[in-house]
This record gives structure tokens, sequence and C-alpha cells, in this order.
């Protein structure tokens, strides 16, 4: 490995640990430090709150590292190839350290509070009755699987060299907000397992219990993305991407003779 190669992995590392601790203390230091102050406007100000980080933050390092600040963003990236294999264990680490000691931060400043308990009280994610309105774990899941995958599309779109390069972080923000928005209420909003695992780390034993689904099915909906991405992209072929192998070339293949049909029948119809 070369000096210059070992100096961007560790600009990444840093840029993707100061990213994501920066989003946990503006999305989760908020719920957790305004408390029922959030409640005077709904949703709306958690949402907010999250997806404004993410804008600010994408903003600030994504020259560096392209401000992933998410597992999943980062698993969708590498399948992509839009990063090198090699550095995509900086990212994580960054991440998931990032996320652990911004979760650290909020809790040491809530702790002044005699009447503040992390325990089931730092927003972590659940369902069932650690759910925000009682939703189970099959809504969960589906939540996580399609948002997630809402979320890596738009940051894989905004790749493309034909998408205006000073809105990507805008785009990237509002579609955070929106997803927030969405499924606080289900789920209280994963789409990130390095934020799920630093909420769980204080936040109690139920929260483990439940924190698998927030990391497990948020990788599933990337995969989900990376699939949205290659159909609307007009750019990018399944080649180009890690999963070019036999079976989904097939698939592809037959998917697009199906729509090339499809077409020429409502051509033909309407000629």
């Amino acid at each position: 490995m070369t000096s210059t190669t070992t100096t961007t992995n560790a600009r990444i590392l840093g840029a993707e640990f100061f990213g994501t601790m920066v989003l946990i203390l503006g999305g989760v230091g908020s719920t957790v430090l305004s408390g029922t102050a959030l409640n005077i406007g709904g949703l709306l100000p958690q949402a907010l709150a999250f997806g404004f980080t993410l804008l600010v933050v994408t903003y600030a390092i994504g020259h560096v590292s392209g401000a992933h600040v998410n597992p999943a963003v980062t698993v969708a990236m590498l399948i992509a190839r839009k990063i090198k294999p090699a550095s995509a264990p900086f990212y994580l680490v960054g991440q998931l350290v990032g996320a652990a000691v911004g979760a650290l931060v909020v809790w040491g400043i809530a702790g002044g509070n005699p009447n503040f308990s992390a325990k089931n009280n730092f927003a972590a994610n659940g369902f069932g009755k650690w759910s925000g309105s009682g939703y189970g774990a099959g809504s969960a899941i589906i939540a996580e699987v399609v948002f997630t995958a809402l979320l890596v599309f738009v940051v894989l779109m905004s790749t493309n060299r034909r998408f205006p390069r000073a809105g990507a972080g805008l785009a990237i923000g509002l579609t955070y907000t929106v997803i927030h928005l969405a499924t606080l209420t289900i789920d209280h909003t994963g789409v990130n397992p390095a934020r799920s695992v630093a909420s769980a780390i204080f936040s109690g034993t139920e929260a483990w219990k439940q924190v698998w689904l927030f990391v497990v099915f948020p990788l599933v909906g990337a995969i989900v993305g990376v699939f949205a991405w290659l159909f609307i992209d007009e750019d990018v072929r399944l080649e180009d991407t890690m999963l070019d192998i036999e079976p989904l070339e097939t698939i592809r293949d037959k998917a697009d003779e199906a729509v090339d049909t499809a077409v020429a029948a409502v051509e033909e119809t309407t000629d």
C-alpha cells in the first residue's frame, strides 16, 4: 500500500468518523436532549434535525469521502464500484466508531439532568411495543428495506455526471427528512445501521434484542437501491457493478426483451 493510499484512507476514516458523529449529535441529540419539547411540533422537528444534519455533513465532507456516514450507503457504493474494496473497512470503522462517540457525547450531556434515564429513552429503533405506534416486525422490515433503498437510490443518482453537483447535498438531505417523516412512527427510523447501533448502546437490553433488524434489512435495502439505480440511470450497466454475474445478466436480458416487446405492442396499438 502506497503512502498516498494510506493518507487517502486515513482521511476517509477521519471524515466518516466526524460526519457520522455529527449526524448522531444533530439527529439523536435533538431527540434525546430536547425530550418532550419535540412533541410541540410533532414529527417535523425530529425529521428536520436528521435531514438538515445530513445535508450539512454532505457538503462538509462530501469532497473527502463522499459523506456516506451510513454502512448501508457504503455497501451500495461498494457494489456499484464507486469505492475500492480496500477502502470499505475505513468507511465502516469510521462510521461505527463515530456514531458511538456521538452517542456517548449525547449521553454525557443528558446525564447532567437528574431526571434523565437512557434506558429505553435514547432514540432507539424498535418494533412491537417499542415502535412509535405499535407496528410489528413485518412493518419495520418493509420500511427499512424500502426507505433505505430510496436513500441509496438518490445517493447513487447524485453521482451521475449530469446531476447538478451543487444540488447533491440538498437532494440527499431532503430525502432523509422525508424518510423520517414517513417512518418515525413505525420504528423511529433506522435506515442507518451505525445510527441504530449507537442508540442501542445506551438504550438497554430491549434495544439490543431488536437492533439486528436495523442492521440486516437496511443492508438488504441497499442492494434493492442499487438495482433501482441500475434500472433508471441509463449511463450505468450491470457489468459496471459487482452484480455482474451470469444469472443476473440472464434476468436482465430477458427483462429487456419483455419491455421491448411490450413497448412495440403499445406502439402498434396506437398507430
